[in-house]
C-alpha cells in the first residue's frame, strides 16, 4: 500500500498501526487498510470535547499522522 517515495501518515485503527501514503481516504478504503468487515461502521475519534464522527463508505477524509479510527458493527435494534 505505501509506495517507495511518497509520505507516509501513520493512523491507528482499532488501536493497530498503519502506515498509509494517501493525502484523503474514504471509509471503505479505511476498513479495507484494517481488514475490518465492509458491513462495519468506521468512526473517526475527536480530540478533547470534539465528538467522533461516522465516516461514510464513500466520504473522504483527509489523513494525518496522529488520527485514530475504529470500527463498529451494524447497530441490531429491537433483537431478542
Amino acid at each position: 500500500m505505501v509506495k517507495p517515495g511518497k509520505d507516509k501518515f501513520s493512523i491507528h485503527i482499532d488501536g493497530k498501526l498503519y502506515h498509509v501514503d494517501q493525502s484523503s481516504m474514504t471509509g471503505s478504503e479505511l476498513k479495507a487498510v484494517a481488514g475490518a468487515d465492509p458491513q462495519y461502521q468506521i468512526f473517526l475519534e475527536g480530540k478533547g470535547n470534539d465528538p467522533d464522527r461516522l465516516i461514510g463508505d464513500a466520504e473522504g477524509v483527509e489523513i494525518k499522522s496522529g488520527l485514530q479510527f475504529y470500527t463498529v458493527p451494524p447497530a441490531t435494534f429491537g433483537c431478542a
